[in-house]
């Protein structure tokens, strides 16, 4: 087997929880995460602009053999659904890599991350909630 590459970053075309962030911005954030912890990093992958569209990511998690992991702008760009998304993090476990969220500095390495992010979305869909209501 072939040694892994590296991380590959994943960053957003449409808004990331309300706001648009500049593509340069945001690859800046995970250039500088990468540089922060030591990674060697490679080229953002950018998402199509369509509402919950994952084309872009979907063609990352077919690299994920060749990589070490990949770090996303923000986790929030995973999907809003919970089941997708836990697919998502599946699949990077299986290939042994890890997920990073440059903006919020979490990794997901192993079940216990899992929790811990699910326990984020969580919290952060409730409170938007509250804010409707």
């Amino acid at each position: 087997m072939s040694e892994r590459q590296g991380y590959r970053g994943y960053i957003a075309t449409r808004p990331v929880r309300g706001s648009r962030v500049p593509q340069h911005v945001q690859n800046l954030a995970v250039r500088d995460h990468a540089q922060r912890n030591d990674f060697d990093y490679l080229l953002s992958a950018v998402e199509y602009a369509m509402p919950g569209c994952f084309m872009v990511l979907e063609t990352v998690l077919e690299e994920l053999p060749a990589l070490e992991g990949v770090i996303c702008y923000s986790l929030f760009m995973l999907p809003e659904e919970t089941s997708p998304r836990r697919e998502i993090y599946r699949r990077i476990l299986d290939a042994g890599c890890t997920l990073h969220g440059a903006v919020e500095n979490i990794a997901i390495r192993n079940e216990d991350d899992i929790r811990k992010m699910e326990d984020i979305f969580m919290v952060d869909e409730h409170a938007a909630k509250l804010l409707v209501s």
